[in-house]
C-alpha cells in the first residue's frame, strides 16, 4: 500500500515517521457571510440611478431606500458572522444586538421607500411585508437564547468570555501580520497554532474553573506569540532571512506542544473531578441503601 513519503527532505520538513499535521480547517465550516451577502450589497444600486432621473423629493425618497438597504446588507453580514462565532462555541451567549432581525426591518424599510417613489403606498406596503419576510426566510433570525449555560456560574462565565475574546484579539493580530510575509506556508502554520489554541478555548468554556490554569496560556503565552510575529513579518517582509524564518516555526511548534499538553491536562483535570463526583454519589447511596437496580436494602 502506497504510503505518503514523510522524510526529513520532504516538503513538510518532518521527520520519517512523525504524526500527521493538525488540519488547520478542523471543525471550521466555511463562512456563510459571502455569495447571497455580497449580492445585497449590489442589488440597491439600481436605486441610485432612479434618483438622479427623480425630482427632489422622489430623489430623497430612492437615496433612503438605498441607505436602508445598504445599512441591511451591513447588518446582514455582521449578523451571520456573529452566529457562526455562536456556533463554534459550545458554551456562549446570544449576541447582544439582534443585526439580522433588524436587517429584515431595514431591508422592509428600503423596499417601502423605493415603492412609494416609484409606485404608491399600496405596492410600498406589499414590497415592505414581502421583503422583511424574505429576508428572514432567506437568511433566518438571530440566536435568541444562551448556549451551554445551565448550571455555570455567571461571573465565572463572563470572566471567561472576557479572557477568551482577549485571546482572539491576539490571534486575529497574529493573522493580520503574517499576512504581510506574503508566504502561504506561513500563513498556514499560524492558522494551525491557532486551531490549536482554540481547542485550549473551547475547553476553559466548557469549564470555567480551567481559566486559573489557562490564564497564563491565554494572556501572556499569546500576547508574546502576537508580538514575536508582528517582529518576525517585518523582518522577512523585507529581508527574506531564512534563519529568522526557521526560528519562527520552532517557536510556532514550542507554543502548539504547549498548549496541547495544557489542554490535556485540563482535560485530565476534569476527568479526574467527575470521577470524584460520581464515586461520591455511589457512597451516598450505598450508606442509603440504594441498590444499582433501583431498589432499597
Amino acid at each position: 500500500m502506497a504510503q505518503r513519503y514523510g522524510g526529513k527532505y520532504s516538503p513538510e520538513g518532518g521527520p520519517a515517521g512523525a504524526p500527521e499535521p493538525r488540519n488547520p480547517f478542523r471543525g471550521r465550516r466555511r463562512t456563510r457571510a459571502g455569495g447571497r451577502v455580497n449580492l445585497l450589497f449590489i442589488a440597491p444600486f439600481p436605486l441610485v440611478w432612479r434618483a438622479f432621473a427623480s425630482d427632489p423629493v422622489g430623489m430623497a425618497t430612492y437615496l433612503g431606500g438605498f441607505g436602508a438597504l445598504i445599512l441591511a446588507a451591513w447588518l446582514t453580514r455582521e449578523g451571520i458572522l456573529a452566529q457562526e462565532a455562536y456556533e463554534a462555541r459550545k458554551v456562549a451567549r446570544r449576541p447582544a444586538i439582534p443585526r439580522k432581525i433588524f436587517a429584515s426591518a431595514l431591508t422592509g424599510a428600503g423596499l417601502a421607500l423605493a415603492g412609494i417613489a416609484g409606485h404608491g403606498p399600496v405596492a410600498a406596503a406589499v414590497f415592505a411585508v414581502l421583503g422583511a419576510v424574505l429576508h428572514s426566510f432567506a437568511f433566518g433570525l438571530d440566536p435568541l437564547k444562551d448556549k451551554g449555560m445551565a448550571g455555570i456560574d455567571s461571573f465565572q462565565q463572563d470572566r471567561v468570555a472576557r479572557a477568551v475574546d482577549e485571546a482572539e484579539k491576539h490571534l486575529k493580530a497574529m493573522t493580520d501580520a503574517i499576512r504581510r510575509a506574503e508566504d502561504r506556508k506561513l500563513e498556514a502554520r499560524v492558522e494551525r497554532f491557532q486551531s490549536t489554541a482554540r481547542e485550549m478555548f473551547r475547553t476553559v468554556e466548557e469549564d470555567p474553573r480551567d481559566l486559573t490554569a489557562a490564564r497564563k496560556y491565554l494572556g501572556v503565552y499569546l500576547l508574546g506569540a502576537r508580538d514575536a510575529t508582528i517582529k518576525f513579518a517585518d523582518l522577512y517582509s523585507r529581508t527574506r532571512d531564512a534563519r529568522a524564518r526557521a526560528d519562527y516555526e520552532a517557536l510556532l511548534t514550542d507554543l502548539e506542544q504547549n498548549f496541547t499538553a495544557r489542554t490535556e491536562t485540563l482535560l485530565l483535570d476534569d476527568r479526574s473531578a467527575l470521577d470524584v463526583e460520581i464515586e461520591v454519589l455511589r457512597e451516598r447511596l450505598q450508606r442509603e441503601g440504594v441498590r444499582p437496580n433501583g431498589g432499597q436494602a
